[in-house]
């Protein structure tokens, strides 16, 4: 199956009381919203400025391709960056994790090897159990028209995160 690299165009959350999109700005923020959002729903007077009565930041719609997020995914390690490739289909996207100095582990088993070669990361207590590879649900309205082999189970809008891609 070929895959491509894609980049995320913004991280949005939705709030638990007007159920309104709200972008947020960095991929951290956003990993920290997810990686506490069963204990700590997220609504939209915990970032600055905005409260329920403000105009949503971006729309559900298929003018992207939207992927939602399981909530309480750890966030990425210190020094790592959580990564997706979308599948050319669209069926689904790969996870990988970019580890300091650009090296791309995409597996369990990539992340011992690494650590087995980069042992300060392990004496820093980062470990296997760290990183999360499972792959975020793709919106299948928001698949583009006209992309091959997309046409699985739509999906209900109950999960609280989309990334978008």
């Amino acid at each position: 199956m070929k895959v491509r690299e894609s980049s995320i165009g913004a991280f949005a959350v939705q709030c638990g009381k007007c159920e309104k999109w709200r972008l947020i700005p960095t991929q951290e923020e956003y990993e920290e919203i997810r990686a506490n959002f069963i204990e700590k729903p997220w609504f939209c007077d915990d970032q600055y400025n905005v409260d329920c009565d403000d105009p949503a930041d971006i729309e559900l719609d298929n003018t992207r391709t939207w992927v939602i997020d399981k909530p309480n995914l750890p966030k990425s390690p210190a020094g790592f960056e959580r990564g997706m490739t979308i599948r050319s289909d669209h069926r689904r996207l790969d996870v990988f994790y970019r580890a300091p100095g650009g090296k791309k582990v995409r597996s369990p088993a990539d992340v011992e090897k690494f650590l087995e070669t980069n042992p300060d990361y392990k004496a820093a207590g980062v470990s296997v159990s760290d990183f999360k590879f499972i792959s975020p649900k793709i919106m299948e309205n928001t698949i583009p028209e006209g992309v091959v082999g997309s046409s699985q189970k739509r999906m209900k809008m109950d999960d609280d995160f989309i990334d978008d891609m």
